[in-house]
């Protein structure tokens, strides 16, 4: 049968390697795969005819195939706070970043997913407005313990909890008996749990965090409320035999008990944000509450101890946490980081951002696909996604990782143009995105498909 596209890439990422490529698609998936050292020898073991394909596409010298990436922390707000962000936005953004699947988490959004209906609803906002593939979370809330099992027998990737306040309302944290109770459901279930990872009491005596000084902000999330989380999570993990996430890890600190607990057959694994991996501390100036995240980002040390953490393996994945608000929440006008709305949106720009560190420290694309494409959708359990192989959905991406641009918010899709990286130079372009072999036009309509736990 002939081919119905057939991608010739002079650099490519297969199999964690860089090398020459053809990368043949038939019915949305990746039907041939032909690496070597040059296009010519990629081609030297197939025929013509084997390679016939109705469109061929010719990557530019300076560009390299990548599978398109997986990002599962992803907050869309849609239903309830679509003005913060909603699926038509963010799936755009998704795409002009080389995401082709998001994971969207059980809140920002009214209602927040913790019931089967609530996931219904967050369903039906998504039908028909995504521009790339969409799953969902399901929440941990208290009382919601008989929820779990519907919500999992319908699909959800697994379920977020929260260990302090969330920051609304509709979706309360777990305090330390509920987390248990929690964890042995999902480990029945043998769900993964994804716990945002800060201690309430710890937070709760901490200085409060008001006016514009970010120092009085790092010091009011100080390591120890996450390094006191992690502990509960890693604890729990090893009572119940469950499998539990830590999302956004931001103090290195941390990786000492995580890489303990995994060696000892602890079922855990960690990601961490390209926000923590790109500023620091230092570099925030007063008042810039466009940078305030919850964990915060903290001191240049503690940075190049999460990217030591990658390149060990001790962190698993890089996830955005793409988590917008409206310019108002944010307190741009005061500057006062008590009140700003807390979290970064980042999802455009996470790939761009974490090749311009990798690079900068000698790593290679192929490093960064397994922390953005190959890790996330393996945890997940996307067999299919994330990945250039013989049977993988034929989500792809085009990078020119040695092109610049300084970044300007109100050229992103984010449906709000505030991003901590304004003005921020940073190396490598998506210039075209494949989603099941066809190209994303983002001047046609959407084609992404809403995607469930168990779809190979």
């Amino acid at each position: 049968m002939a081919l119905d596209t057939l991608i010739r890439a002079a650099r490519a990422v297969v199999d964690g390697a860089e090398t020459a490529a053809l990368v043949g698609v038939r019915d949305g998936r990746i039907a041939v795969v032909r690496t070597g050292a040059t296009l010519a020898s990629a081609a030297e073991a197939v025929t013509p005819l084997e390679l016939d394909a109705a469109v061929v596409v010719d990557l530019a010298d300076d560009e390299v195939l990548l599978p398109g990436l997986v990002d599962t922390h992803v907050h869309v707000n849609e239903p309830g706070r679509t003005e913060w962000e909603g699926f038509a936005s963010a799936t755009r953004a998704a795409a002009r970043g080389g995401v082709t699947t998001i994971v969207d988490m059980p809140l920002n959004s009214v209602p927040p997913t913790t019931t089967l209906e609530a996931l219904r609803t967050k369903q039906d906002a998504a039908r028909g407005q995504a521009w790339v593939d969409v799953g969902f979370w399901g929440g941990a809330i208290p009382g919601n313990v008989p929820d779990l099992e519907p919500l999992h027998a319908a699909g959800v990737f697994g379920f977020k909890c929260f260990l302090l306040h969330s920051g609304v309302d509709e979706f309360p944290a777990l305090d330390p008996e509920a987390f248990a109770e929690a964890m042995s459901e999902t480990a029945r279930l043998d769900a993964l749990m994804i716990v945002h990872a800060e201690d309430a009491h710890t937070i709760d005596h901490a200085p409060p965090s008001d006016g514009r000084a970010y120092v009085g902000f790092l010091r009011s999330r100080p390591r120890a409320a996450e390094d006191l989380a992690v502990a509960r999570v890693v604890e729990q993990a090893r009572r119940t035999g469950g499998r539990a996430h830590v999302l956004h890890l931001s103090s290195s600190d941390a990786i000492t008990t995580i890489h303990a607990a995994r060696a000892d057959g602890v079922r855990l694994s960690v990601e961490t944000c390209p926000h923590y991996l790109t500023f620091t501390a230092e570099d925030v100036p007063d008042g810039a509450t466009e940078f305030k995240c919850c964990p915060p980002i903290r001191e240049s040390s503690n940075r190049e101890r999460l990217w030591q953490g990658l390149v060990e393996g001790d962190i698993d994945l890089v996830v955005t946490d793409h988590s917008p608000c409206t310019a108002d929440l944010k307190a741009l006008d005061t500057g006062d980081f008590g009140t700003a709305w807390g979290g970064i949106a980042g999802l455009q720009l996470g790939l761009a951002a974490t090749w311009s560190g990798a690079r900068a420290r000698g790593l290679g694309l192929p490093d960064v696909v397994r922390w953005m494409a190959e890790a996330p959708a393996l945890q997940v359990g996307l067999e299919r996604k994330g990945r250039i192989a013989v049977g993988a959905d034929a989500d792809l991406a085009a990078f020119a990782p040695d092109e610049t641009f300084v970044v300007d918010p109100g050229a992103l899709e984010h449906r709000n143009p505030v991003s901590a990286y304004a003005g921020r130079s940073l190396t490598g372009v998506v210039r075209r995105t494949w989603l099941a072999g066809t190209p994303v036009d983002l001047d046609a309509g959407p084609r992404g498909r809403l995607v469930r736990r168990g779809e190979a």
